[in-house]
């Protein structure tokens, strides 16, 4: 009696410590994820949406591209080197990354590597002391910045180089030096390229395992990543059609033949490894007198067909031979970021009514079609219900209240983090379609092909996607820079 007298006095203390109203149901919970996923430092890279490279060395000085290897250090002198500015110029454009060529294929290194005398400390520049490296890594963390590198594994100095095992020995020592001494490194940059008459082999496994034990959260960039991938060109385009998976057991690095798989990936692959669209803001990697940077309208293209096409744009800016980023280049960077400015600061659809063909869990669940207007373009999200017999017509809606919407420029995300999903879209105004296109990914910026358009009713319509669609974010957006004449090639 007393064991009963005192469970039922407990009971009453906890239910009086109860809410005072509970909930009827259960939360409507999220969807499964469809594999594969991308990691944090995947999606982490991706949202930076643009990202710097700087070619930098003793070709700015001998007004090449590549050189011979037999250059003599003495001629690398940038009087007037001010890595402070370099990122200055980042932080002004948006950007949050920039990666440095700490040694391009001419074997010349930007630190006073130990295993080399191919380097700044052959160099009158800072009295044999300089180490470019370091400076601008300095640089970059007083102001905010990630850093990264590209180390060549083609060397046209070393006399290593074709010798398999001491070559690799020695690009390994130098990978140890650059991501042990400079802190944090977010991206390296590994590719193929090597003397086409020389007999080399390069042990990528050995220096990806290296890579990732002394940084843990970098991303590798290679053909076959295994963090990010070639887009296949260098012209900043990717691919129409665009997912983030591949299959990393059909590719190979240095194997120029497979570009076109890099440049679409593929809707069946198993791996998450998203494409890095690399371009020059002028026509040559490093710097020259006679060249000019790309025009505004060149700039806003590429933007497009790289990021708007579920890519990152990684933008070539090079020092000139003082030391800094020329004053034409920093003009049309300026010109740049504001265009960006202009056309995506204002969203026309968050003024606008929204609905959708159908809600998970209903009104309230938290998985509405309001979702996609909100500032979270990752982790909120519109969710269909479940379409078991994969029949479901899916589609979200926005309305103009009163007058009808003038845009020309049509912004949607996905949820990347539970998987890339859509396959297939199409681009409805007052009944008429507009665009259509097949992925979709972190963005996809369609530019509708008749410059501008109006109307009140604006549809997009899912129709073909792995398991239900999750659309993150949805935008109409005016491009001004878009003349009429110009026809989209998003599609």
């Amino acid at each position: 009696m007393t064991t009963l007298y005192h469970l039922l006095i407990s009971t009453l203390i906890i239910l009086s410590n109860l809410p005072p109203s509970l909930p009827t149901r259960f939360a409507t919970t999220p969807p499964l994820p469809i594999s594969p996923l991308p990691s944090y430092s995947q999606l982490k890279w991706q949202q930076r949406e643009i990202i710097f490279f700087h070619h930098f060395g003793v070709n700015t000085f001998t007004d090449s591209e590549r050189g011979t290897g037999k250059e003599d250090p003495a001629i690398f002198n940038p009087t007037g080197l001010n890595t402070a500015q370099w990122v200055d110029v980042a932080v002004q454009t948006g950007v949050s990354l920039s990666i440095l060529t700490a040694k391009h294929h001419d074997g010349f290194c930007l630190w006073p590597s130990r295993y080399t005398d191919h380097s700044v400390a052959g160099s009158p520049w800072r009295d044999h002391h300089g180490d470019v490296v370091k400076e601008f890594a300095n640089a970059a963390k007083d102001q905010g910045v990630d850093i990264g590198f590209y180390l060549s594994p083609w060397d046209r100095h070393d006399e290593r180089y074709g010798k398999i095992i001491p070559y690799n020995e020695y690009y390994m020592a130098q990978l140890q030096e650059l991501l042990t001494k400079y802190g944090s490194v977010n991206e390296i940059w590994v590719d193929g390229h090597k003397e086409s008459d020389t007999n080399m082999t390069y042990y990528f496994s050995d220096w990806f395992s290296m890579i990732e034990g002394l940084q843990s959260t970098i991303n590798i960039f290679s053909d076959a990543g295994p963090g990010v991938r070639w887009v296949g060109n260098e012209d900043g385009v990717a691919g129409s059609t665009c997912w983030s998976t591949i299959n990393r057991t059909s590719l190979s690095i240095g194997n120029g033949s497979i570009v076109g798989y890099l440049n679409t990936g593929d809707p069946r692959g198993t791996d998450w490894l998203p494409a890095e669209c690399d371009v020059s803001i002028r026509p040559g990697w490093f710097w020259h007198k006679s060249e000019y940077p790309k025009e505004l309208d060149n700039l806003l293209e590429i933007y497009y067909t790289s990021v708007g096409r579920n890519c990152v744009m990684l933008l070539n800016v090079p020092p000139n031979t003082s030391g800094l980023i020329s004053a034409n280049d920093i003009q049309r960077l300026k010109e740049f970021k504001h265009a960006i400015d202009t056309i995506f600061s204002k969203n026309l659809a968050e003024d606008c009514y929204i609905k959708a063909s159908s809600i998970r869990g209903g009104k309230g669940s938290g998985f509405g079609p309001e979702s996609v207007l909100d500032r979270d373009h990752l982790w909120t999200y519109w969710a269909p219900k479940d379409d078991d017999d994969g029949k479901e017509d899916h589609w979200i809606e926005i309305k103009a209240p009163n007058e009808e919407l003038k845009f020309n420029v049509v912004r949607i995300q996905e949820a990347i983090g539970l998987g890339q999903r859509i396959q297939k879209h199409e681009i409805y105004i007052d009944g008429k379609r507009v665009a259509k296109g097949t992925t979709v990914g972190y963005k996809k910026l369609h530019r509708l092909n008749n410059g501008v358009v109006t109307g009140r009713i604006v549809r997009i319509q899912v129709i073909g996607s792995r398991g239900i669609p999750l659309i993150s974010s949805i935008g109409l957006h005016f491009d001004p820079f878009l003349a009429p004449k110009v026809k989209s090639s998003l599609r």
